[in-house]
This record gives C-alpha cells, sequence and structure tokens, in this order.
C-alpha cells in the first residue's frame, strides 16, 4: 500500500511539473521578454524601430516664446535598429550595439516626403547620424525584473542644422534606461515602467548642449491572448539645460508630456510586431506633433 502511496504521489509530482513547464512555454515573447528581461548567453535580440513625428503647431510663439502657433509641417522620422546578445553564465548582463537613420522634411512638405531622401535644399535632410554601444545588466540580484541600460550615442553628422535644416544632434550623448515591470495576478494584465536620462554634451554649438533629458514613462498592457496586447502610454519630456556656452548661448529648457496607445502581435515564436500612436498634447517650447510608431523584433 505504501508503495502504491508513493508512486502516486511521485506521478502527482511529475504531472504538476510538466503542467508548469507547458504553461510557462505558453508564454510567448511579448509576455516574457519585456525590455526589462535580460536574455540568455548565446541569445540575441535585434529590433527594428520606426518613428514618424509631425507637426503643424508648435509652443514657440507669443513674446515669451510660450504660446500655441500655426505652423507649415515639419516632419521627422527616426528609424533605430538595436542588437543584443547575452553574454553571461549567470544572465545578468547583455552587450550591444544602436544605431539610427534619420530623415527630417520641413516648411510645408507632406510628411510622406521623409521617405523620399531626396536632401531638396532648404528643406530636407536625411542620413545615417550616430551609434552607440551599450550594455544591459541586472544591479540587484533578487530583482530580475528591474535592469539598466546604459549606451553612450556618438554622433556621425557634422552640422546639426544645415540651409535651415535640423537633422540631429551633433554632440556626444550619454544614456541610461531604468527598466521595471510587475505582471499582476492571472496574468492578463502587466505594468512596464521606464526612465531615460541622456546626458548631452560635445560641441557648444549643439542646441542641447550642457543639458539633462528626462523621460519617465508607464505602459499598461492587457493580453486578450498570449500573442496579442493592447496598451495605453503616458509620458512626460524635460530637458534641463544647466547654462549655454561662454557666450551665454544655448540656454535652452522644454517639456512636453505625451499620451498613446499601440498593440503587439506574436507573429511566430522568434517574431513579434508592434503598433504604438502618441500625441504630444501640452508643453512649454516645444512642437505640438502627433508619432505613428511600427516595429519589428526578433529573438532567438
Amino acid at each position: 500500500m505504501k508503495k502504491i502511496i508513493a508512486l502516486i504521489a511521485l506521478a502527482t509530482v511529475t504531472f504538476t511539473g510538466f503542467a508548469q513547464e507547458d504553461e510557462q512555454e505558453e508564454r510567448s515573447v511579448i509576455q516574457t521578454y519585456t525590455p526589462s528581461i535580460l536574455l540568455k548567453k548565446g541569445q540575441w535580440d535585434i529590433k527594428w524601430f520606426n518613428n514618424l513625428y509631425t507637426e503643424t503647431k508648435d509652443l514657440f510663439g507669443g513674446p515669451n516664446g510660450d504660446q500655441k502657433q500655426d505652423i507649415p509641417r515639419n516632419t521627422f522620422f527616426t528609424s533605430s535598429v538595436d542588437i543584443f546578445t547575452g553574454i553571461s553564465d549567470n544572465n545578468n548582463l547583455n552587450i550591444g550595439l544602436l544605431f539610427e537613420v534619420r530623415s527630417n522634411a520641413i516648411g510645408g512638405r507632406n510628411a510622406l516626403d521623409v521617405f523620399s531622401f531626396d536632401g531638396e535644399r532648404g528643406t530636407a535632410r536625411s542620413g545615417l547620424t550616430s551609434f552607440a554601444p551599450a550594455i544591459k545588466f541586472n544591479p540587484i540580484k533578487n530583482v530580475g525584473n528591474f535592469t539598466i541600460q546604459t549606451a553612450f550615442h556618438i554622433p556621425l553628422i557634422d552640422n546639426e542644422t544645415e540651409n535651415g535644416v535640423f537633422l540631429d544632434q551633433d554632440g556626444f550623448i550619454f544614456q541610461n534606461r531604468f527598466f521595471y515591470d510587475y505582471s499582476f495576478a492571472g496574468g492578463d494584465w502587466q505594468l512596464f515602467t521606464e526612465l531615460n536620462t541622456e546626458y548631452n554634451f560635445g560641441e557648444q554649438a549643439s542646441f542641447a548642449y550642457n543639458s539633462l533629458r528626462l523621460t519617465p514613462g508607464a505602459f499598461l498592457s492587457y493580453f486578450p491572448s498570449s500573442k496579442f496586447t493592447v496598451l495605453g502610454l503616458v509620458q512626460h519630456l524635460q530637458l534641463i539645460s544647466f547654462g549655454g556656452n561662454d557666450l551665454g548661448e544655448n540656454d535652452f529648457s522644454q517639456n512636453a508630456t505625451i499620451l498613446g496607445g499601440g498593440a503587439k502581435y506574436q507573429l511566430t515564436d522568434e517574431l513579434n510586431v508592434e503598433f504604438l500612436y502618441s500625441n504630444f498634447f501640452r508643453g512649454e517650447a516645444t512642437g505640438l506633433g502627433q508619432t505613428f510608431n511600427i516595429g519589428l523584433r526578433a529573438l532567438f
């Protein structure tokens, strides 16, 4: 009788173990591998993200430069590629490389003209603008879903503005991104939070020279299924200037608050796609535009 009870207990434990394993396997990449989670040794994560920001209003009007005004359409497109891989046996360190390509069209041109890459004098510029070596690590061993990504962005352009068209900053940027996520009981809801910090230095001619950009954000996701999620987001952007150059120039600060939403879908075991929309609905010394985003992510 004791042998029978022991066999039943062993079978129950084994079945429970397999059930838990199957449940874990059913979790998709979009559920499991949030930006807060580090890769295992030998894993690769490649993300191609495209952001199109377009505006027809800004807050640079009036004597104090803080009144809303209508402006000719300006559009700024950023395409970024982030490549990371896990390198540590205990899965607490990733290394990566980041690239950014930009295309801007101003002066009332159509928003989709950024995809012409025509470089028309006085209204458009485009090119590979920066790259950044990066690391991602877990600073607190017992909190696996809290990570920090550190990157040093190196500019590849000589001039921020040419013929009146801004392309990108021509100074170096030291960036730290703090990630944390929390999954609610049941697994249908997930909260992801981020604090992005960027210290801008380098060329004194840069509009953001000697300044700190802070961008906290929160993303709340609902999963109707393991392969699909819808989400809402809120972000705040704050640029804090620490003073301009010796001539008193480049003493520039701004802020903006952003609301938006989107969706992600797991196409295959390795590939997922995301769509995001956001609106700059308030701010100071900033544009009041919208962003349209699409991203592809491969994890293998």
